[in-house]
């Protein structure tokens, strides 16, 4: 009786430990089915087209598609389109699209999708974020049959093909932009879809198991979160709490790179950060004063305390991986005394007070600029926020920010691959004024306009590139921005992550990523 019960309890013992077993596997295998991604910043928009972000941009990649996409290599291949041609003045493009695309939400991919897709941006009174991009070139977008597309652009655009793998040209359910809930929930017709979005807190992708690409190589689901403490997201990595991180923080690279559970990648970026100084407001609104800002400016000063040396600085507002990139451009060398002789000459020989806004991870540049300008009198009130709240106060007409007092905004952009022309016209052109664009100190220089068109369509490269370099001078002369640094790009995985590569300017590709 004894000896039964013994067994009894033994046999009670292996099933109970067989159990705990059983779920520790289930409970492992389902962990490892999420591809865990942290960010520095939360999503704009579940709408490609109605943000401009780079991070978001990362976040809505596997859940949205374009005509056209790239490739690790960064080359241009088909995606929602198959074939393409172009008439002789290349004022006329015909896209063939696939067959048997379907949105998330069931609605069918077609000549009449995309018809919409791009209408929406062509209609300024949407006030999408995205969209002055391509009003600038593209007439009409007209369906020549079911399947078959027709672009019609009011000039050359060199760079047409590489925008169509950008955020307006990314394919949204007609459907849900119709029903107003896109900007909530994303629903193109990606390798993922849309699962949760628990605002201020995760995005939640799933596999899209009816995706025209067949069985989608990556994890069953990508979880994205994200925090503006660098020291969280190094923890993340370092617990396993995170697989990718995205930016790295700098502070932390030696660290990583001595791990060998971890993986750091280093590449050239194109995002160029700078201060965008309010032209429309006094005393900025004195050329001689902007100027001055820049000869104050110690930029190798902030590159080694903020980025750790990851990164270059900047002698231009483009990028030295952009075409037509001047290497020999040196406006503003630090000069303290010069920038004191022009404000001087402009009537403020004690200096002035004014104010930047800047968004969390960031601030410690907004600190470093602080106590840079005291040197030469200026007071600059440095005003932290998060991402969202910046993003509203950056991005306001000039009586708003006049009426807050917003005298600078803290900001990069890249452009990525896609050619100078997304580096200039988004930042400096005269109607990309914010709200409608991101020239956030409302610019204008007729000039400089002129020669940003004039680069636009120019064909050949070598003529174009001249064009730029002249465009690189004008805004070093008229220092609409105080150019600080060319960040290089910075993410990190655990050691059993694969597949996950880099757009040049901070843009991570996780779709196709895997866990060994």
């Amino acid at each position: 009786m004894t000896m039964f019960v013994k067994k009894r309890r033994f046999t009670l013992a292996c099933a109970v430990a067989g159990s705990f077993a059983l779920q520790f596997a289930i409970a492992t295998a389902v962990q490892a089915a999420t591809l865990n991604v942290m960010q520095s910043e939360a999503p704009r928009s579940m709408d490609p087209g109605d943000q401009t972000a780079t991070y978001t941009a990362s976040l809505l990649d596997p859940m949205y598609e374009g005509l056209l996409k790239r490739d690790p290599d960064l080359s241009l291949k088909p995606a929602l389109a198959t074939e393409w041609s172009a008439d002789g003045a290349g004022l006329v493009w015909t896209f063939k699209l696939r067959q048997g695309v379907k949105f998330h939400d069931g609605t069918p991919f077609d000549a009449d999708a995309v018809v919409k897709n791009f209408t929406r941006h062509l209609d300024a009174k949407r006030g999408l974020a995205a969209s002055g991009r391509l009003r600038t070139f593209l007439e009409g977008v007209t369906a020549i049959d079911p399947m078959t597309v027709q672009f019609k652009l009011k000039t050359q655009y060199p760079a047409f093909l590489a925008l169509l793998t950008t955020g307006p040209c990314l394919m949204v359910s007609p459907a849900a932009d119709a029903a107003g809930t896109i900007g909530a929930k994303a629903v193109g017709t990606g390798p993922y879809k849309l699962g949760e979005y628990k605002s201020g807190e995760y995005v939640l992708a799933v596999k899209n198991t009816d995706w025209w690409g067949g069985a989608p190589k990556g994890e069953d689901e990508i979880k994205w979160t994200w925090t503006s403490e660098t020291s969280v997201m190094n923890m993340a990595l370092q617990t396993g709490d995170a697989d990718v991180i995205n930016p790295f923080p700098s502070a932390f690279a030696q660290q990583v790179k001595a791990n060998p559970e971890m993986k750091l990648s280093v590449t050239d970026g194109s995002a160029v950060f700078w201060v965008s100084l309010n032209t429309k407001m006094k005393p900025l609104d004195d050329l001689r004063v902007r100027q001055a800002l820049n000869y104050a400016t110690d930029r190798a000063g902030i590159v080694k305390a903020f980025t750790q040396g990851f990164a270059t600085p900047a002698n231009s507002p483009l990028a030295p991986v952009t075409p037509g990139y001047d290497k020999t451009l040196d406006p503003y060398p630090y000069d303290l005394a010069k920038a004191k002789e022009l404000l001087k000459e402009a009537g403020y020989p004690e200096g002035f007070t004014m104010s930047t806004i800047v968004q969390e991870q960031e601030a410690r540049i907004g600190e470093l600029l602080q106590a840079m300008w005291a040197k030469i009198g200026v007071k600059l009130d440095v005003r932290k926020m998060e991402g969202g709240v910046w993003s509203k106060a950056a991005f306001l007409d000039p009586a708003g920010k006049e009426k807050d007092g917003i005298g600078s905004s803290i900001a990069s952009w890249s452009s990525g691959v896609n050619g100078a022309d997304l580096q200039f016209r988004p930042l400096y052109y005269s109607k990309s004024a914010s709200p409608s664009g991101a020239n956030l100190g409302f610019f204008s220089d007729q000039k400089l306009d002129g020669l940003i068109d004039k680069a636009a369509s120019t064909l050949d490269e070598q003529a174009r590139n001249a064009i730029y370099v002249e465009a690189q001078n004008e805004v070093n002369d008229q220092a609409p921005h105080v150019l600080l640094f060319t960040k290089q790009d910075l993410f990190a995985t655990r050691a059993n992550i694969n597949g996950v590569w880099m757009i040049p300017g901070g843009g991570v590709v996780v779709k196709d990523a895997t866990k060994d």
